[in-house]
């Protein structure tokens, strides 16, 4: 009986905790829906120390699990600015405070993946379409070059199953290789380092099929290193 009493109480308190960090959640997201708060502490640090930027990464966790996996990659005046989950509006609210703010050279700008996901709301193609013209826009009037990236493959969600994956990020891809000369960016395309004849990610490349592996994250590093050099950022 005992032991019942235990368990229940166990599981009780489990359940507590995880609508706890519901909560905590939907909190966070009323207050600071962009996660403009997310890198604050460290733009400051950057502009009180007269830092030079020479980069700033733009983007969802793909961007942000580039510098915890290649951390060597992010060199100085190589600033990340990825944060998991992330859609292109929150992206968009974010980029006078996280890029502009910094006074980089250049910006890599990833986005699409949450945005097919439905992470914030369902979102059509030329939703995003919208959102990246208007990110690229406003740091092209700011005196940033753009590397405009491809939107990784992926065959599925494993957080969003059921949702069409391959078709979209083709769509937004197209799109961002046509429009970038005349948004004045330059095309990133890693497609052809990270995806297979049918567009999901190549084995080995991706834990999950989405998020790359050290390995993938070398095969994009390969692809847009020769774009670093010849800005010499």
């Amino acid at each position: 009986m005992i032991a019942r009493r235990t368990l229940i109480g166990s599981v009780a308190l489990a359940g507590l905790a995880t609508a706890a960090r519901a909560e905590d959640a939907d909190a966070a997201r009323r207050e600071d829906w962009p996660q403009l708060g997310r890198y604050a502490a460290d733009n400051r640090r950057l502009a009180d120390r007269g830092e030079r930027v020479g980069i700033v990464f733009l983007g969802d966790s793909i961007t942000e699990g580039w510098r915890d996996k290649r951390p060597g990659f992010f060199t100085s005046g190589r600033v990340n600015r990825g944060i998991g989950g992330q859609t292109s509006p929150q992206m968009l609210l974010r980029v006078m405070a996280d890029v502009v703010a910094l006074r980089p050279r250049a910006m890599h700008l990833m986005a699409g993946t949450n945005d097919i996901a439905g992470n914030t709301g369902p979102m059509t193609v030329v939703q995003t379409q919208g959102n990246l013209r208007a990110i690229v826009q406003l740091a092209r009037a700011n005196g940033i070059a753009v590397l405009l990236a491809s939107v990784p493959p992926a065959a599925r969600f494993p957080w969003r199953p059921g949702v069409e994956t391959i078709a979209p990020i083709n769509a937004l891809n197209a799109w961002a290789r046509a429009a970038a000369p005349a948004l004045g960016a330059t095309f990133v395309d890693y497609t052809p380092a990270l995806a297979d004849a049918r567009g999901a990610m190549k084995p080995g490349l991706a834990s999950d099929g989405v998020h790359p592996t050290q390995s993938g994250y070398d095969a994009m590093a390969a692809i847009l290193s020769p774009i670093l050099a010849r800005l010499t950022l």
